[in-house]
This record gives C-alpha cells, sequence and structure tokens, in this order.
C-alpha cells in the first residue's frame, strides 16, 4: 500500500509565487529557459537551470553550474521563501480550459519506490539521473514534484472537496494559460488523507521518471554516508521523494507526434507504394478520430493509416498505436529503428497541435508528419503493471506541475 508523508516545504511567500513559478527543468533547453528567465530575477530556472546565469559556452553539466545553482537556489529562498512550521499536505489544481485536475502535494516514500508500489513505464537516462541527483545534493533539496496517478478513491475525493472549500494558499494563471491553485491541508484532513493513501495499492509514475531515480540515488548517496558518520536514520526526509499524485480519471493525456527528416532515399511515390503495402491509405483528418488509426502528413495532405495487420491484442505494448508506427512504418520504411537516437526524428508534443506538424514539414525540414491518437490512462496502467516499459516518446501530459512552489529539503 501507499505511503503519504507531509513534510515542511519550502514555499514561496504568497505574493511572489507566480513570479517564482517555472516550467519543470526538462521541458525547456538551455536557450528556452535563459529567454523565459529574462528580466525576472526570481524565476526558479536560475535554480533549476542554473546555467542560464553563466557563459553561453559552458558545460550544463560542469561543476561551476551545480554550485551556481546552490548560490542561487539559497539567495532566493532566503530573499522570497518560507518554511513551513509543521509537516503538511497540499492540494494542487490545474486548470488549463476546460480541464481540470486536482491532485494531492506530498512525499512518497523511497521504500515504496524500490518495492514497485511506486510503478514505472519509462526507461530513464544515466546522463539524465546524473545531472539530477548531483542537483539535488549539491541544492540540498528535491526543487520539483514527481507527476503520480493513482486510480481514483472515493475517500481522497471527498477530502479534497473538503479542503479545497477555504481560501488557497495560491492562486495564479501562468503565462501559458493554465491556472495553478494550492490550498494547505488542515491537520484533520492532513491525517485522513495520509490513511486514505495507506489503502491505495499502488500509485504510477506519469511524468518525472528521472526526478524519481535521482531522489532514490541521492537517498542512497545520503545514507551512506550519514550511516557511516552517526549510525541509520530511518525516518530521514531524503528517504521521501516530493509528487503530486493525481487520481487516473482526472489524468489528461495528449498525443506525443513524430516528424521525420527524410523518406529513407525513396521518392514521394515510392514512399507511399510501401505504406500501402502495410496500411490502407484514405483522405482523413488531421487528428485520429479512433485508436488504431494513424494520420500522415505529406504531400500538402493529411491520410489516414489503418494497418492491414492486427497484433496479439493481450499484448499491452504490441497493441499501442505508437508501436504499429514502429514495427510496420518507421522501422522496415524509413529505417527508423531507434527513436531515441535516431537524429532524423523528431517529437512534437500533443499542446502544440497538427498545425505545428504541418508547420514543419511545409517549412522544408522534415518530409512526413505522424499524428497518433492518445494513449489511454488504462494503457499506461495495463503497461506498469505487466512491469514492461512504453515505448519511447508514447505520452505527453498536460497540464504540467510548475517548479519552485513546493520544495523539499533534505
Amino acid at each position: 500500500m501507499a505511503t503519504l508523508v507531509p513534510f515542511r516545504a519550502l514555499r514561496p511567500q504568497p505574493a511572489l509565487a507566480a513570479s517564482i513559478a517555472s516550467v519543470p527543468y526538462d521541458v525547456v533547453n538551455t536557450d528556452e529557459a535563459r529567454l523565459l528567465a529574462e528580466n525576472n530575477p526570481r524565476s526558479f530556472l536560475h535554480v533549476s537551470r542554473a546555467e542560464i546565469d553563466l557563459p553561453p559556452s559552458i558545460d550544463p553539466y560542469a561543476d561551476a553550474v551545480y554550485a551556481r545553482a546552490f548560490e542561487n537556489y539559497q539567495a532566493l529562498t532566503t530573499e522570497a521563501f518560507e518554511l513551513e512550521d509543521d509537516p503538511s499536505l497540499y492540494f494542487y489544481r490545474l486548470r488549463m480550459g476546460d480541464h481540470e485536475q486536482v491532485g494531492i502535494a506530498g512525499c512518497f516514500s523511497l521504500v515504496d519506490y524500490d518495492a514497485d508500489i511506486i510503478r514505472k513505464h519509462e526507461r530513464t537516462r544515466r546522463d539524465k539521473e546524473d545531472d539530477r541527483t548531483r542537483h539535488i545534493l549539491a541544492v540540498g533539496a528535491q526543487t520539483g514534484p514527481v507527476f503520480l496517478t493513482y486510480r481514483a478513491s472515493a475517500d481522497v475525493n471527498d477530502l479534497a472537496r473538503r479542503a479545497t472549500a477555504s481560501s488557497p494558499l495560491f492562486d495564479f494563471t501562468a503565462d501559458d494559460g493554465v491556472a495553478h491553485t494550492l490550498w494547505r491541508v488542515p491537520a484533520d484532513v492532513r491525517d485522513a488523507l495520509v490513511a486514505a493513501f495507506s489503502r491505495i495499492p499502488t500509485l504510477y509514475i506519469a511524468d518525472g521518471h528521472h526526478r524519481a531515480a535521482s531522489a532514490a540515488r541521492a537517498r542512497t548517496e545520503i545514507a551512506a554516508g550519514r550511516a557511516s558518520a552517526h549510525g541509520p536514520d530511518e525516518g530521514a526526509d531524503y528517504r521521501t521523494v516530493l509528487a503530486v499524485a493525481f487520481p487516473h480519471d482526472q489524468v489528461q493525456i495528449l498525443p506525443y507526434n513524430r516528424v521525420v527528416r527524410d523518406l529513407a532515399g525513396l521518392t514521394t511515390e515510392a514512399f507511399l507504394a510501401a505504406v500501402a503495402e502495410r496500411f490502407s491509405i484514405e483522405p482523413g483528418p488531421a487528428a485520429p478520430r479512433q485508436r488504431g488509426t494513424i494520420a500522415m502528413f505529406i504531400g500538402g495532405a493529411w491520410h489516414t493509416l489503418t494497418p492491414r495487420r492486427h497484433p496479439d491484442a493481450p499484448d499491452p505494448i504490441a497493441s499501442l498505436d505508437v508501436s504499429l508506427l514502429q514495427d510496420d512504418l518507421l522501422g522496415p520504411i524509413l529505417n527508423i529503428l531507434d527513436v531515441r537516437t535516431d537524429k532524423r526524428i523528431d517529437f512534437v508534443g500533443g499542446s502544440r497541435g497538427t498545425v505545428e506538424l504541418e508547420r514543419l514539414v511545409r517549412a522544408g525540414g522534415f518530409a512526413v508528419a505522424f499524428s497518433l491518437y492518445p494513449v489511454s490512462m488504462a494503457d499506461l496502467m495495463a503497461v506498469s503493471d505487466a512491469n514492461a516499459i512504453m515505448p519511447p516518446k508514447s505520452t505527453w501530459f498536460e497540464p504540467k506541475l510548475r517548479d519552485g512552489l513546493l520544495v523539499h529539503v533534505i
């Protein structure tokens, strides 16, 4: 069963929350982060992407970057943050257009992460783990939450309604139009939430696999150092990971679409003939209307592709549209065997829309684009429950949490 742990949050002064909150460190590159933080010395990107305050030529993994992250963290938190007197939990609501989701923000046991009570669906890269592990150890805190989900609980929903009926701690709308609202949970509701989560058998990482893996690695390093110096400290905060857990029926998954730079030496006619051997091709909309179809943009027009073969339905991975595209088209026709390393393919999150796919192809930098039907939460949970791994770049969760609103000091 899941272990939810209240914690003493380091959080912005309410009047400064909007200027401090930043997009997650891993959804922007250095240049984008530098532009977003320009003219905003309080942006938390100065902590999460500290290379933006150093010369552009610097290696983002240089020692100086982590040292600068610590300096920026110390300065910002001293000036603009408050540390809670007592361990607390929070409800965090995200609103994007008509979509709304409310999650519980707190800390979750890394023992549960080790034991697969917190389940994964994505492989992590060692270099990215190295980066965030060093960042945690350098600043002495987990500075951004993991995005978790769980099968919805009526008990938790009832407690959420009680807690969110009061005035929020933070309530602001970010530049991208997403509204962020946080409530601190009263003590009686806090204890009831801990009990309610103790009845939830499984949590799932939706977004933030590298944050979770890095928290686990930092835990191991800190524990080894402290055990040798002071003996074991089983209840220490560093044995938990900061996260926000949302009920599965509120989480929104958007498609993660593909664009390919060339047709692997084929003419457009030869490419379409090869595709026609494996898919039926008909004129169609830019966004697939149902699972089992793929939209393709080439030659100035959208086409609907329907696979001619039907994979084994019980296989939770082979039956995904992203797998059908990879196994029947990208691999055998375009010779893209590993989408994680092949420079000929790129990815466009569904929030940017199919108009962006068209723009990229029409601009001449890409030859063909593919729009996918979004993966469902049932798909993600089935893959995780099977202890399997989703194909790379399968899910795009939107809206996203902001860094800097809740910091877990370790």
